[in-house]
């Protein structure tokens, strides 16, 4: 317990810090509510737009889970593939890292113009943005195996998949789940984004008409409301992590 609050603490105390230096820069240079809103008036706008908020953020959450479970899935395929055959790897492994240098919120409008303003676009930006660093964490992971150890196993006659299910993918889950969190805040990003090109519900679309509106308050809270469904998203994923690697767990 005194370790768990002993690295809590600090960063409780940090955003408190920072949210009481802002809200009295607000009041000290009586900024304009639609440049910059009190952490005060957000937390109003909060609690009093909740009923309206609530759908779209089940909106985002249903398009982020849905897109992080594919996403993920893809990359873990792609990396086995890779893994397994290595001319694949030589081969495929350089476009991999060149798929990264575009800018995927530029192929969403490619993405509407192709499969229109339904759920599939929105869903491949997600897959786009979580299959990448799933991948290269997992092929990373595989690549680090303990090699003393398969030369033992090859020496006692192991087959090539009793290797890979005893050794290779056991030493290689801490990678995996580290590119699976990454791949999961980057889930809710690729949401927002899909959403901003083209959609009638969902925090991005939020975000837009608060924007058209001047509601700068309301793109706090929904600024908010990203954050939150992240940091969600990567407590999931620590959690099935330390399920799944109980050998792992640190003391």
């Amino acid at each position: 317990m005194k370790s768990w609050w002993s690295s809590v603490w600090p960063p409780v105390v940090a955003v408190l810090f920072f949210l009481a230096v802002w809200q009295a820069a607000v009041s000290l240079w009586d900024i304009e509510k639609y440049i910059l809103p009190a952490p005060t008036a957000i937390g109003h706008e909060a609690v009093s737009g909740a009923s309206d908020l609530l759908p779209h953020a089940l909106a985002t959450l249903k398009l982020t889970l849905i897109g992080f479970i594919i996403g993920t899935t893809i990359g873990l395929v792609i990396s086995l593939a890779l893994h397994m055959v290595p001319f694949l790897k030589t081969a495929l492994y350089p476009l991999l890292i060149l798929s990264q240098n575009v800018p995927t919120i530029a192929l969403a409008p490619l993405l509407m113009i192709w499969f229109g303003f339904g759920m599939l676009p929105k869903v491949i930006v997600i897959t786009l943005v979580c299959f990448f660093p799933v991948a290269v964490a997992a092929l990373d992971g595989l690549a680090r195996t303990d090699r003393t150890m398969m030369n033992y196993m090859l020496m006692s006659g192991a087959t090539s998949w009793q290797i890979f299910t005893k050794l290779e993918l056991p030493h290689a889950l801490p990678s995996i789940f580290s590119g699976i969190r990454i791949a999961a805040t980057y889930s809710v990003m690729g949401a927002v984004i899909g959403e901003w090109i083209g959609s009638d519900r969902g925090i991005g679309y939020y975000m837009m008409l608060q924007k058209s509106g001047y509601r700068t308050d309301r793109v706090f809270v929904a600024i908010l409301i990203i954050v939150l469904l992240s940091l969600m998203m990567v407590l999931l994923i620590t959690l099935l992590e330390k399920r799944l690697i109980r050998w792992n767990r640190k003391k």
